[in-house]
């Protein structure tokens, strides 16, 4: 990788994490064990932009940032380790894709918000406070009911439609 490239990369990783806090710490819809927002959207242009170890360390970084600069609640590292999780599968499952439809980012949302947002947010919510996982999966399944279908429609449509239009960024 030449100097250039280098310089490109950092630039687009650091636009890309400070949009990810943007859109988590105020365009979300928060509640003590809830958050429903669009804080994936940059982490996956990340995963599809430059793989699962950039999209792991760019969500994890601004997961810290984001807490630092802007905190809503006590800092929890199960919450991080879950954002490197969500990074990683997006760059595993998305990147060097020919093309990014519903169709291919359906195994990687499916983990993300199955295994990841179910299961391990939840466990950690359940730590946190002290209640019950099981009393905590009403609302953690409503989340994911919710979720899903929104990454299988706006991460190709800003692939798509925005991202891969902009002149320097490819995959």
């Amino acid at each position: 990788m030449n100097k250039r490239s280098a310089t490109t990369r950092l630039v687009i990783m650091a636009f890309l994490i400070a949009l990810e806090i943007i859109l988590t710490r105020f365009c979300s819809i928060n509640t003590p064990i809830l958050r429903i927002g669009f804080g994936f959207l940059p982490v996956a242009m990340m995963g599809i932009m430059y793989g699962p170890i950039w999209a792991a360390i760019g969500y994890a970084v601004g997961d810290i940032l984001g807490m630092l600069i802007f905190p809503s609640g006590i800092f929890f590292p199960g919450f991080t380790a879950t954002a490197m999780l969500t990074g990683l599968v997006f760059g595993l499952f998305l990147h060097n894709k020919e093309k990014i439809t519903w169709k291919t980012v359906l195994p990687a949302s499916l983990i993300i918000v199955l295994v990841l947002n179910l299961c391990l947010d939840t466990l950690w919510l359940s730590i946190m406070f002290g209640d019950a996982f099981i009393a905590l999966l009403p609302t953690r399944i409503f989340k994911c009911v919710v979720m899903l279908p929104i990454h299988l429609v706006l991460i190709p449509l800003v692939w798509n439609r925005v991202m891969s239009k902009i002149p320097g960024i490819s995959k």
